[in-house]
């Protein structure tokens, strides 16, 4: 059985090598989420305090100051479990998506109720994205290609954290190179005429 035992952030042990970044601005929100909703989502630690999953969370609980932390010992992991699992906690997350009529009728709502949306997490664009006086999901996908051309990434960002859509530019550039187009128009409209492409 699992149980909760509050323990101070100075005893835990962040794990070296934990691939997952926070930005200061990632960990602030989580921090407002804390001061809002109460630490509703104990760290998950190893046991020799190594934590497994909680990074964030421990870091908004160091910049809000507190004295303890909810954490939850995962017993019997093997070393090879405790690795993967430091990874799996983060990319299970990102692999879900949202229904976006729901989540719109659903922050609506929350509107309505004085609630603060910013603690929800999106950021603006996402928010715009979300207003239809400000975009037309209706789009074509030549009309979204050339949104994102023209630098509005708001398309993208239904899919993509900012650290991931550098990742996309980057794959970009990289069929620059590879092909020899000379700007993202002409790359992207390639790729959709003749596929997948072998870059």
């Amino acid at each position: 059985m699992l149980s909760i035992n509050y323990r101070k952030p100075g005893d835990l042990i962040p794990y070296i090598n934990n691939s997952r970044t926070h930005s200061d601005n990632q960990v602030q929100q989580v921090a407002s989420s804390i001061k809002e909703f109460g630490f509703t989502n104990p760290i998950l630690i190893d046991e020799g305090d190594g934590i497994i999953a909680g990074h964030g969370r421990l870091m908004a609980a160091q910049k809000l100051g507190l004295d303890e932390v909810p954490t939850i010992t995962l017993k019997g992991l093997t070393e090879a479990q405790r690795k993967a699992y430091v990874i799996a906690d983060n990319q299970l997350a990102l692999n879900a998506g949202w229904d976006i009529d729901s989540l719109n009728l659903e922050i609506e709502a929350l509107t309505e109720l004085d609630f603060d949306v910013s603690l929800l997490g999106f950021d603006d664009d996402f928010m715009d994205l979300l207003d239809p006086t400000e975009v037309d999901l209706g789009l074509t996908p030549e009309e979204k290609l050339e949104n994102y051309l023209g630098g509005d990434t708001k398309i993208l960002r239904l899919a993509y954290s900012e650290e991931e859509l550098s990742v996309v530019v980057g794959l970009l550039d990289k069929g620059l190179e590879a092909t020899g187009a000379t700007d993202y128009s002409t790359l992207v409209y390639g790729i959709l005429r003749s596929g997948a492409g072998k870059w």
